[in-house]
C-alpha cells in the first residue's frame, strides 16, 4: 500500500481527516511523512513529535499508520475495521 491508496482507504472507511495527516505534519494528528532515510509515523502535539516510528519503506509506514488509526477509531468512536493479517 502507498500513501495514495492509504488516503483512499481512509476516505472509504470514513476516517475523519482531522485525525491524520499524510505527507507532512499537523498539530494533534497522527502523521505519516517522508524523511531523508525513509518514512516516519508519529503523533504531532503542537511543536513536538511524539512516538516517532521510522520505516525504510512506504508500505510498512502505511501499514503502521493504518493500524494506529484503526485503534484510534475504535477508542474514540467504537468502530473499527478488521485488521489485515
Amino acid at each position: 500500500m502507498n500513501t495514495k491508496e492509504l488516503k483512499k482507504y481512509f476516505k472509504d472507511h470514513l476516517v475523519p481527516s482531522k485525525l491524520y495527516k499524510i505527507g507532512g505534519s499537523h498539530k494533534n494528528r497522527i502523521c505519516l511523512d517522508k524523511t531523508e532515510s525513509g518514512w516516519a509515523v508519529y503523533f504531532q502535539d503542537k511543536k513536538e513529535k511524539i512516538g516517532v516510528l521510522n520505516f525504510v519503506d512506504e508500505a510498512s509506514a502505511c501499514s503502521r499508520m493504518k493500524d494506529e488509526l484503526r485503534k484510534l477509531m475504535e477508542q474514540m468512536y467504537g468502530v473499527t475495521w478488521i485488521a489485515a493479517r
